[in-house]
């Protein structure tokens, strides 16, 4: 079984990506062959800073070879270093209906936004099932509001095969365990795009101002409180065991928390579950080279598999 998953460099990773994508990818490393790429070509269309998109770029890869990313387990590359990828993109733009790509969600959202979306927003789902048919994936994890991508690569695929014979392996969709919204700090679910995100990688000050400023409510301190309707509960709870949350569930119920003591728990869990990435973290980027080294042999493994689909692809077509 291949995986295929990809991540945007759109900015500094946080809570939500790490509980929500990340800890799968990596679980995943050992289910089967797993490919993963960093989506440069994608973030483009958000990221118009050539300097900043080369940090978020360095920043993803020393950020997941520090969670655990193993090379030897896993092809980590680039996106960009992969020339079959916007090329087999042409390829099925041209049998990609109009209409399909208007019903995409992404796309819709922003039209409903007012904001005015460039070709590549529009043709974002075609360059992802190039993404996805160039290694013949054969399972795509993703959260649920990227399913729908997975099912227009699909109708691609299907498409291209009908006219041209059998070129692509028909992937599926694998929807990643939900593990509810991860609030930020403001009680809203947590995003770069809210400003209201917390780092993974942040730690002593930065991170104590970051969580000390998590929105709470100005109840007495002796008030029962509902800890559901808690924001520093609701993150605590990922981060601690099961009956750690229980007695502070049974606290908040009972009266007496004080939220200060409450966020201070939080900082210690993030820096016990942290704490050793961060330090792996330091150690890479102080050999900047390496990292360059393990996504230039990812593309080198990723090319071997995508110069042969891009092959199929061009001889179906009549272009060898």
């Amino acid at each position: 079984m291949r995986i295929l998953s990809g991540i945007q460099p759109s900015g500094k990773l946080h809570l939500g990506n790490y509980l929500g994508a990340i800890q799968q990818h990596l679980d995943l490393q050992d289910k089967g062959e797993a490919y993963y790429f960093i989506a440069d070509l994608h973030a483009l269309t958000t990221v118009k800073d050539p300097r900043l998109l080369r940090e978020h770029i360095r920043d993803v890869a020393l950020d997941y070879l520090a969670l655990g990313l193993d090379p030897a387990r896993a092809t980590f590359y680039r996106q960009a270093d992969l020339p079959e990828v916007p090329e087999l993109s042409w390829l099925l733009t041209t049998v990609t209906p109009m209409g399909l790509l208007e019903r995409c969600h992404s796309y819709k959202d922003k039209i409903a936004k007012g904001l005015s979306p460039d070709h590549g927003l529009f043709a974002y789902p075609v360059l992802m099932a190039a993404d996805i048919l160039i290694v013949d994936a054969n399972v795509v994890p993703v959260g649920r509001d990227q399913k729908q991508h997975v099912e227009v690569t699909r109708d691609i695929a299907l498409k291209f095969n009908n006219l041209y014979g059998e070129v692509f392996v028909i992937p599926e969709d694998r929807i990643l365990p939900e593990v509810g919204a991860v609030p930020g700090v403001d009680g809203q679910k947590m995003s770069k795009s809210y400003g209201n995100d917390i780092g993974i990688f942040l730690e002593g000050k930065a991170l104590r101002e970051r969580v000390m400023a998590i929105v709470t409510d100005s109840a007495p301190v002796e008030a029962p409180k509902n800890p559901d309707a808690n924001n520093v509960f609701n993150l605590l709870k990922l981060f601690a065991a099961p009956e750690e949350t229980a007695e502070w569930r049974e606290r908040f119920t009972r009266g007496g928390v004080k939220y200060s003591e409450c966020k201070k728990r939080l900082i210690a869990l993030l820096d016990e579950r942290f704490g050793p990435a961060r330090e792996r973290r330091r150690e890479l980027a102080s050999r900047p080279d390496d990292v360059q080294d393990v996504l230039r042999e990812g593309a080198r493994r990723a090319r071997a598999v995508a110069s042969a689909t891009l092959a199929r692809a061009r001889r179906a077509c009549g272009l060898d």
